[in-house]
């Protein structure tokens, strides 16, 4: 029997069709908000950090996923001021943040402890809340979610 290799492509046409969820979806668990971050980071390039908001509704639906911000390879500026408008813009209750580490570590920074106390402070003032942030290693399975190590 001959195993072919499958084009990257391909691969990734799969992923995304399988953990990509479409607006009205729920993200259940941490694990399912990774795999839709994953797939959403999949078209984009590895060696940069990149900051996605999916914004939901009061029951947990996606309304819709998007990166916000793109930075270099050990960094993203992150504008609390923009992310506020993008929320309310979206007319979201409730928001997940996640962001990639190109070097493959999902241990979260001082930065990124920092950034995500100050989010979901401005957050909570409007009556949105911050539902998890995700740091997604770059070419592995492995996440680090804030709310399962209740750090939010």
């Amino acid at each position: 029997m001959e195993i072919r290799e499958i084009p990257d492509d391909i691969l990734r046409e799969e992923w995304n069709r399988r953990f990509f969820l479409t607006p009205g979806n729920q993200l259940r668990s941490a694990r399912e908000s990774a795999e839709h971050l994953r797939t959403l980071f999949s078209s984009v390039p590895r060696d940069q950090e990149h900051f996605a908001v999916v914004y939901l509704n009061q029951q947990l639906q996606i309304i819709e996923s998007t990166i916000l911000f793109t930075g270099t390879i050990n960094t993203s500026a992150v504008y609390p001021r923009e992310l506020v408008k993008s929320v309310l813009n979206h007319e979201a209750v409730n928001i997940l943040i996640g962001h990639t580490h190109p070097s493959g570590s999902i241990q979260p920074s001082s930065s990124d402890r920092a950034v995500t106390t100050k989010i979901k402070n401005l957050l909570s003032n409007l009556d949105v809340e911050l539902i998890d942030h995700l740091v997604i290693g770059n070419g592995t399975e492995e996440y680090f979610s804030f709310s399962d190590n209740n750090i939010l």
